[in-house]
């Protein structure tokens, strides 16, 4: 009977251990072989930007990802919003399809290439919608470049939230290349899971994308890139200058964002943080979406192309 007892034990044991563990053996996936669901083109200028264009209208609305990801991310609302606009999305350099290597990664870099961009494509009556990261990026080019755009909207932004040079520090110790590039399957999905108020099996793509492309030969220089975002984020702070934002902005976000503020350095609830945001920007409206964490582009879709299209049709 110990005998009975012990050999399910170790089968319990076995399939606790394999459980979370999906792709590990699967092939490499090469950052440009990533499917989007949408054709791809390519900028002309350096460095070269990979960006989806669908739809048509007298507005164009420039689509930017957040830290890690690409423009892929935004799948769930390409369609819905390219039914009244122009809609760019576009991949970052350093991420995804778009030209990689030892560019000075930061906000005002990024900023500037997207309103060389901008000028490259011919765009007028540009609406930025950025997320996260893309967020603090689109504030850079608002501050920075406002003649490059007309309209913004910050998807649970970046750059709103406060950190002190010691908890700065920390969060920069934290994310090094190795991490990146050694991040298991279960951890890989564990850290998405906390990006969404209720995961749900339908956004497995993203976990198998993550874990596929740590083989992929571009996966050094995307490993430099988050780390040097981090950085960035953490040099390059728009907190301080929130008020200089001229353009009418929407900030959206999710009631359950677990990510902003940071749980650890800075526990409080993600409304005072877009509220503060809200005080600082004079232009600016805030729509709170129920039920959705920090990617309520992808877990509340139907909610979040509806704020955005209210706020382009106003």
């Amino acid at each position: 009977m110990k005998w009975y007892l012990i050999l399910i034990t170790a089968a319990l044991l076995v399939l606790t251990s394999c459980a979370g563990v999906r792709y590990a053996d699967k092939p490499a996936l090469e950052f440009q072989d990533i499917d989007y669901g949408f054709a791809v083109n390519f900028s002309q200028g350096t460095p070269q930007i990979a960006y989806i264009d669908e739809g048509a209208g007298d507005k164009t609305l420039l689509l930017v990802h957040g830290l890690a990801s690409n423009a892929g991310f935004w799948r769930y609302n390409i369609a819905a919003l390219s039914e009244h606009h122009r809609v760019i999305a576009v991949d970052l350099p350093g991420y995804g399809k778009s030209e990689k290597g030892g560019f000075p990664y930061g906000m005002a870099f990024w900023a500037e290439t997207l309103a060389d961009f901008i000028d490259e494509l011919g765009l007028e009556n540009v609406v930025y919608v950025g997320h996260s990261m893309g967020g603090q990026i689109g504030m850079t080019l608002a501050i920075n470049h406002p003649e490059a755009i007309s309209e913004l909207v910050l998807a649970a932004p970046a750059g709103v939230e406060s950190f002190s040079p010691g908890s700065g520090d920390w969060l920069r110790s934290v994310f090094t290349m190795e991490g990146v590039k050694r991040t298991p399957e279960p951890q890989i999905r564990e850290n998405l899971s906390i990006n969404f108020y209720r995961w749900d099996n339908a956004w497995e793509w993203m976990v198998e994308e993550r874990v596929r492309m740590a083989k992929a030969a571009d996966m050094d220089e995307f490993a430099y890139t988050v780390v040097q975002s981090i950085s960035a984020m953490l040099d390059e702070p728009t907190t301080h200058r929130l008020h200089q934002v001229s353009h009418p902005t929407l900030i959206v976000y999710g009631r359950y964002d677990g990510l902003i503020p940071n749980r650890f350095l800075n526990p409080g609830f993600p409304a005072a943080v877009f509220a503060l945001a809200h005080e600082q920007i004079p232009d600016s409206r805030l729509v709170e979406i129920n039920n959705a964490g920090h990617m309520l582009m992808i877990e509340k879709p139907a909610e979040f192309n509806a704020a955005v299209l209210e706020f382009t049709r106003r």
